[in-house]
């Protein structure tokens, strides 16, 4: 059966002045999306999470420059579809939520608006359609006087408020994909947890696939079903959430793992674990392992060796050693 969306080596470069200062984003990532799956790109700031994202969107920068060996959604090849064509499917089968709610609303327009444009435009009905579709979605992800916020703009709500209805109007047309883009980032601890149970209710109640982007490990051990973990854009190991926690492959996955207090394991006084440095930028036609430098197995060979790709049945991961 077809993967509800497939990716297949993306690579994606920024161009950059002055020349030869090009970065290559995304480099070489493969991973699925199952219908009625919930999988999690995990990684620290500046991996290529986002960026993945948006070239599965064609929402990249112009400066951008996006290639794949296949991305295809529902067996629909993504590649040769001109922008007409992706946005047939943007907001319609395919919905993305970004990271940061307040900028992603216009505040020129009232709430209302902006969730029933999409709807009318991609399913052709009327506003009144279109507004009780509007009202019933504010009030299943949770916002009390649905009608009355209809009617109010952007800078009138909070931002636990903002990020529900990027939800709801991220499914007014009923997609089949949801993409995530680190919903939570910007909100309080308690909200965290309201919008994290939303998501994982409505995935499991409408049977979407959920691409949810994050850093934060906790929130994948409490609901995803497969990892794969960015690093340098590359995707360095992809597992099932239960194989990946209880057997981590790669050095990178095992110190994100160390970073993350245990209960009941990790003491009051005991360090935390810690990976030392930053991502490296990665310009094109980089050779070696990019985590080289941070990696307590490292040596001269990691250089110029590239990682291999171990794939075992349930579990992928890239690195010479064994």
């Amino acid at each position: 059966m077809t993967a509800l969306l497939e990716v297949e080596k993306l690579e994606v470069d920024f161009g950059g002045r002055p020349p030869g200062s090009s970065t290559a984003a995304v480099r070489g990532a493969s991973f699925t999306v199952e219908r009625g799956e919930t999988h999690c790109l995990v990684g620290e700031s500046g991996c290529g999470k986002s960026v993945t994202a948006l070239a599965t969107m064609n929402l990249l920068a112009r400066s951008a420059r996006r290639s794949a060996q296949r991305m295809a959604f529902q067996g629909e090849d993504l590649l040769s579809l001109n922008d007409s064509g992706m946005a047939r499917l943007r907001g319609n089968a395919m919905a993305m939520i970004f990271q940061e709610p307040m900028t992603s609303l216009n505040p020129a327009y009232t709430i209302g608006s902006q969730m029933t444009e999409g709807m009318r435009r991609h399913k052709k009905v009327n506003q009144r359609v279109a507004t009780d579709r509007a009202a019933d979605l504010l009030a299943r992800v949770g916002i009390t006087a649905p009608g009355l916020r209809l009617g109010q703009f952007p800078h009138q709500l909070s931002g636990g408020l903002r990020q529900r209805v990027m939800i709801a109007m991220a499914l007014m047309c009923e997609p089949q994909l949801l993409i995530a883009d680190e919903p939570t980032t910007a909100l309080d601890v308690t909200v965290q947890a309201q919008i994290l149970r939303l998501l994982a209710t409505l995935q499991r109640d409408l049977g979407l696939g959920l691409l949810l982007i994050t850093h934060d490990l906790g929130i994948v051990a409490r609901i995803a079903t497969r990892v794969s973990v960015m690093y340098a854009g590359e995707v360095v190991e992809s597992a099932a959430t239960a194989d990946l926690f209880a057997n981590p492959k790669h050095p990178y996955t095992q110190g994100l793992l160390r970073c993350v207090p245990a209960p009941g394991k990790t003491r009051r006084d005991e360090p935390l674990g810690s990976i030392p440095g930053t991502v490296p930028r990665i310009p094109p036609g980089f050779l070696g392992c990019a985590f080289r430098d941070r990696c307590d197995f490292a040596d001269a060979t990691c250089a110029h060796t590239v990682p291999l790709h171990h794939a075992e049945p349930t579990h992928d991961f890239l690195c010479r050693l064994p």
